[in-house]
């Protein structure tokens, strides 16, 4: 997810997308409008990542044949996004809110709908989410911050893929 308020995000789009087409899937995050949905297909994105739940970013993501998945935070906007198309949601901020709140959610949300923590999630705390229900995770400020050094970055980094990894038994 290359964010768009990002230096040049489209172009690293293109070029991610060049590079790496068949085994990750690239796309933007911070997608705000219509309008980024449709550069982001045209830069080969297949992800379109939003803080917010517009019906409308949405609808045209999944009308481009992108994947939605924008950011909800209540079960309004969940369904909200649901209703215009989006199998994903970003549940975010997530450290505003709690497994529970996961929880409660996957009893009510379709059982097709997969539901990520975003904001907040850490090596220590990444199970109980999983065990209330995440599909998965969106991890940004708590693997890099401003300061630090490649070092850190990839250690912090290996902690989250022993993390994951524990989870899957793997």
């Amino acid at each position: 997810e290359v964010p768009l308020n990002s230096p040049e995000p489209f172009r690293s789009i293109a070029a991610l997308a060049a590079r790496f087409q068949g085994r990750m899937v690239v796309g933007a995050g911070t997608v705000l409008d219509v309008e980024s949905v449709d550069r982001v297909k045209s830069a080969g994105g297949q992800i379109s990542v939003s803080p917010d739940c517009k019906p409308g970013g949405v609808a045209r993501a999944v009308d481009r044949g992108l994947v939605p998945l924008p950011g909800v935070f209540t079960p309004t906007e969940a369904f909200s996004a649901v209703r215009a198309g989006a199998k994903h949601l970003k549940l975010f901020p997530a450290e505003a809110a709690s497994p529970r709140t996961v929880k409660a959610w996957k009893a009510v949300l379709p059982k097709d709908v997969k539901l990520y923590a975003v904001g907040g999630v850490t090596p220590a705390n990444m199970k109980d989410w999983a065990e209330a229900g995440c599909a998965g995770f969106g991890i940004g400020s708590n693997i890099y911050k401003p300061g630090m050094n490649a070092e850190d970055v990839a250690k912090a980094a290996r902690d989250f893929v022993a993390a994951w990894n524990s989870l899957r038994g793997t």
